[in-house]
């Protein structure tokens, strides 16, 4: 156990994942206590709060300190706080989401981080794993991270939500054709720089990644299979077991998550706030260019 300022870390994996307790995140909280979270938050790339009693103003606002906020084009939303959209996931809605996956990649300016709140949770399973694209960055060799880094990768809001997927279905043809229409696809670097802590991670990932630009279509799609399976490596991954009123706070910077579809036909529901990022870069390609 750790101390940051008056907050208590307990350490999940030394690559991935802590604990944070001595916070009430339903309260007003303090910029020094914000400011320890935020430092708890890039060291361990993902936190966990337990025991957390909070309503959806209330994560809405708790996320706001962090960033402006991200409004989901298909998810529904709660009524009244458009910035906290509900996954509930049960027998006759399963869930879409059972695949390794950054959020929202598919826009030019990625969420930085991704507040989730457990609502109500299955009498077992329903776990969430996530996995540091950091640690999966640096096990490369030197010379596959040299050539990863001069390229770049289109992400596509089809990949992950086609108009036969079931949360499109759900959320109606015009919601969908506007959000396919305001959301063309993307390019962003395969090896993107932390903003904030400088470190290199791969960014890339199964759920909107389509391909890797200069390649040919086998070679682009052997690399992103081989990036695919290797970020799933044990040794970078965390898995947290959710309990009623759990916080998980991710950065969607530098990790991927994965939510566990193993506990139909149980319900599962979580509330989301997503806070947005900015464009990612390549430090090493814009010092080469300057």
């Amino acid at each position: 156990m750790t101390q940051i300022g008056t907050l208590q870390i307990e350490t999940v994996t030394p690559t991935i994942g802590a604990i944070v307790r001595g916070v009430d995140l339903s309260r007003a909280i303090d910029d020094k206590t914000i400011g320890s979270i935020r430092t708890a938050f890039l060291k361990h790339r993902v936190i966990f709060f337990e025991d957390q009693d909070m309503t959806p103003t209330q994560q809405r606002d708790f996320a706001r300190r962090f960033g402006s906020l991200h409004i989901h084009p298909l998810y529904p939303e709660v009524d009244g706080v458009p910035e906290v959209l509900i996954l509930d996931n049960h027998a006759n809605n399963p869930t879409d989401n059972d695949a390794w996956h950054t959020d929202v990649t598919f826009i030019e300016t990625p969420p930085m981080g991704t507040i989730l709140h457990a609502r109500e949770l299955p009498p077992e399973g329903g776990d969430t794993m996530f996995s540091s694209m950091t640690a999966a960055y640096n096990a490369l060799s030197p010379r596959l991270r040299e050539f990863l880094g001069t390229l770049d990768a289109e992400h596509d809001f089809l990949r992950g939500f086609s108009p036969k997927r079931l949360v499109a279905r759900n959320a109606g043809e015009d919601r969908f054709a506007k959000a396919r229409a305001e959301n063309p696809p993307v390019v962003h670097p395969v090896i993107r720089t932390h903003p904030e802590t400088g470190e290199n991670g791969l960014f890339v990932n199964f759920g909107f990644t389509t391909k890797i630009l200069g390649l040919s279509g086998k070679e682009s799609r052997l690399l992103l299979k081989f990036l695919h399976e290797h970020i799933q490596e044990p040794q970078f991954t965390v898995r947290w077991r959710w309990k009623k009123g759990s916080v998980a706070f991710w950065d969607n910077r530098c990790t991927q998550h994965y939510a566990v579809n193993d506990y139909l036909p149980n319900r599962r529901v979580m509330h989301r706030a997503t806070v947005l990022g900015d464009k990612p870069f390549y430090r090493a390609r814009q010092s080469a260019a300057a």
